[in-house]
């Protein structure tokens, strides 16, 4: 179309979608609304074990009329293709083609859902729509808002209709202007938005606006998860200390707020908001219980052997000592079994 280029009409051209558990059943249902000639790529994240298989594509593409593949390091996107993120792997949008990075876990994930849409909406602007489905925590919460703060759209699977609903509830609290459907209603939304014009200079990369963009970049303006620079030192990540450590290396925590949200990240690049950091620590708690468990089970142990040994005195010592680590051992499975569980629902939750 002729005419200077701040008033060419463009069009949306890149869809990226977020899903984890109750994921691949609105995925499917998702594709299945879309029309064979779909004049976008689409790049799905679904929160993959790491030593997992996976057949989503195959599953996607029976379901839907739009061929699906995992995603390679430098494919170019094509309109009309779907690309899913392979195991253990970031995938990022940067020039116009796929990037895989084994880079930081964020939220406790790689791949994760944040770094696609932050990298999305540095690579496409006005021109991609950020998609966030069932499952549990806040992963692509702050990525969306990030979508949206760059001129992006936005679509929030119904959290009523939603397997799981903490996601899409996560991500409309911080994008409340996000359109809402159910998986099977996506389809005809993603159609109407990108049949909708754009201005020019709408649909430009807007750049880093200072109320989302997370703080842990790189030298050269990427997201370090991207490209893992050795180069990054501790003043590339912003905001005060935290008084936290990292779950994943045991690094310092940094606290980063974008207006009513909080994120942290450490040097490395692992990054958590907080409904993910809460339950990474969790985990990481438990992980250092039990091994308390196994170290005052061996010790106890030792002990006995000891005073198998030892005569006299020595040997009512050891037993001793035994009883001790033993009792300790107990103390702590009693409360791994109670700290912090959750009761299981009931049909009336």
């Amino acid at each position: 179309m002729n005419g200077p280029p701040e008033h060419r009409v463009v069009q949306r051209d890149l869809v990226v979608i977020g899903a984890s558990a109750g994921g691949v059943d609105a995925l499917q249902e998702l594709v299945a609304g879309l029309p064979p000639e779909f004049p976008a790529a689409i790049l799905v994240v679904l929160h993959v074990a790491a030593t997992g298989t996976s057949v989503l594509p195959q599953i996607l593409s029976r379901r839907g009329p739009l061929p699906a593949v995992f995603a390679s390091d430098g494919q170019p996107l094509q309109r009309g293709q779907i690309f899913v993120a392979p195991a253990d792997h970031h995938m990022l949008v940067h020039d116009g083609h796929i990037r895989l990075s084994q880079g930081p876990r964020e939220n406790g994930h790689r791949p994760a859902i944040d770094p696609l849409f932050r990298s999305a909406a540095r690579s496409a602007g006005g021109r991609c729509v950020g998609v966030v489905l069932s499952g549990m925590l806040d992963d692509g919460a702050t990525g969306l808002q990030f979508i949206a703060a760059t001129g992006g759209a936005t679509i929030v699977q119904d959290p009523d209709h939603s397997a799981f609903p903490s996601m899409p509830t996560a991500a409309l609290a911080l994008t409340p202007s996000a359109r809402v459907a159910t998986a099977a209603g996506i389809g005809k939304v993603l159609c109407q938005l990108i049949d909708a014009p754009l201005d020019h200079a709408a649909a430009a990369p807007r750049g880093d606006p200072a109320s989302a963009v997370p703080a842990d970049r790189s030298i050269n303006g990427e997201d370090r998860v991207e490209l893992a620079d050795p180069r990054l030192t501790a003043e590339l990540v912003e905001g005060p200390p935290s008084g936290l450590t990292c779950p994943e290396c045991g690094g310092a925590l940094w606290e980063q707020e974008n207006g009513d949200t909080t994120r942290y990240a450490c040097h490395v690049g692992h990054a958590y908001a907080m409904a993910s950091l809460v339950e990474e620590q969790g985990r990481d708690l438990e992980t250092t219980l039990w091994s308390a468990v196994r170290s005052l089970e061996e010790r106890a142990e030792l002990h006995r052997r000891l005073a198998r040994r030892a005569e006299g005195s020595r040997s009512v010592v050891y037993e001793s000592r035994a009883s001790e680590a033993a009792q300790h051992a107990r103390s702590l499975r009693d409360v791994l079994a109670t700290a912090g569980r959750v009761p299981a629902p009931t049909d009336g939750d």
